[in-house]
């Protein structure tokens, strides 16, 4: 039986070492954590939604839906406790990164079921909103950031999408379920090599000690995948990079109910908004121009305490849009840590290391692709060992709910520039 090492159980770990021993192969699951999901995966607010500006992501998103929609089924195995996918369908404003027609044609041409909305239909169909245009997104120390809007906005609504209720038990389910299929977790486990001969991979090193031999290694270290890749003498021929990026969300705990549906995505004030099962509202930034981006050198040294200087900017540009929203005094939520891509879309690949592929650039928007993400590199993984040249064939990968075809050259590490992403977590 070949063997295969997953770096990383967050819910994209967990979803491959799942998929993965699904297709026979002997798979350890590391982490330097001492439970899944400790990471970027719980911090995640969990978005299930469509909004992206090429058809292979806007498929995975669609595909991946149908998968958190069927859970129990996607997990094979019955279980205790499983997460939910909470379906209020999700409304994008108009704002001058996104193309209103692009994501129609796209929608489209994908299959995802979608409604234009003039300013009107928004204003009367998400109660108590604001349907002014603030373009572009400012500082509150900025006076233009209160003055009065001089045009009104539309959106684009999707009817499905919406939030997973518990992204560390969605975690955890998928974790469960790789444990079912013979996967064997190793946590609170540091990789301090990676094992090589010549250009074949052999496996890893952790803890400065062990060694653990394998056929495959595949690196889903999240916001340490950088120093993953350096270990394995990787990333030479990447076109694009990844970085990791601190990041907070903010959970407003009344009014309740204040947005029970739909999510909004506002570009145009850089925030957006979704409700929880309890009932209260979450806002996070979409990386306005205007904030600036929270590089990280030391992953390990970031301080993962929520700021007060970044609730009030968040939760004040919510309460613009949403002018029922009150802003509590103090601040309350989560900070964490992204592995973006310096484009916003992840690479699913492998490298010029034989055996040693990469999921990597996936925090910030891809928990939602999680279920599916497993399937895609299961499939890349199997087709690359089996002799197949990636990088001049893409592998095709055929979505078993939506029977769209993703091209996994998409999110190669080889790809040109997606010119055509906002520039933020959207994608």
């Amino acid at each position: 039986m070949s063997k295969a090492i997953v770096i990383g159980a967050g819910v994209i770990g967990c979803s491959i070492a799942y998929e993965m021993a699904r297709q026979g192969y002997d798979v350890i699951a590391v982490d330097k954590a001492q439970s899944p999901g400790q990471g970027s995966s719980n911090a995640s607010s969990a978005v299930v939604r469509f909004n992206y500006s090429t058809f292979d992501s806007v498929a995975l998103a669609w595909e991946s839906f149908h998968c958190w929609k069927n859970w129990p089924e996607h997990l094979g195995n019955k279980q205790e406790r499983y997460s939910q996918m909470i379906d209020v369908g999700v409304v994008m404003l108009d704002a001058p990164v996104i193309s209103g027609e692009k994501t129609s044609q796209l929608f489209e041409a994908v299959g995802v079921p979608y409604e234009v909305w003039s300013s009107d239909e928004l204003s009367k169909n998400v109660n108590g909103i604001d349907v002014g245009k603030y373009w572009p997104p400012k500082l509150l120390a900025d006076g233009a950031f209160w003055e009065d809007a001089k045009h009104s906005l539309g959106a684009i609504f999707t009817p499905n999408g919406g939030y997973i209720d518990d992204p560390l038990l969605a975690t955890q389910n998928l974790a469960q379920a790789a444990l079912n299929t013979g996967v064997t977790f190793r946590f609170k486990t540091t990789v301090t090599a990676i094992l090589r001969e010549g250009n074949k991979t052999l496996g890893i090193e952790i803890n400065n000690s062990e060694k653990i031999f394998s056929d495959i290694v595949i690196n889903v270290g999240g916001p340490w995948s950088n120093q993953i890749n350096a270990l394995a003498g990787v990333g030479q021929d990447f076109t694009i990079s990844v970085r990791p990026m601190r990041q907070e969300v903010h959970q407003i705990n009344t009014p309740m109910n204040l947005l029970p549906g739909p999510i909004i995505g506002d570009l145009d004030l850089g925030t957006y908004m979704r409700s929880t099962p309890a009932g209260s509202t979450l806002i996070g930034g979409t990386e306005p121009e205007c904030d600036g981006l929270e590089w990280v050198d030391d992953v390990d040294a970031v301080n993962l305490n929520r700021t007060k200087e970044k609730f009030e900017a968040q939760v004040t540009r919510a309460a613009r849009r949403l002018p029922a929203l009150k802003i509590p005094n103090a601040p309350s939520g989560i900070a964490g840590i992204y592995d973006v891509a310096s484009d916003w879309t992840p690479i699913y690949d492998r490298t010029d290391l034989d055996g040693f592929y990469v999921a990597i650039g996936t925090s910030g928007n891809q928990f939602k692709n999680a279920p599916m993400v497993g399937k895609l590199m299961g499939q890349l993984i199997s087709k690359v060992s089996g002799g197949r040249n990636h990088d001049v064939e893409p592998v095709r990968v055929r979505c078993g709910h939506t029977g769209n075809e993703i091209n996994m050259g998409a999110f190669s590490r080889k790809r040109l520039f997606n010119s055509e992403n906002t520039g933020t977590v959207m994608g």
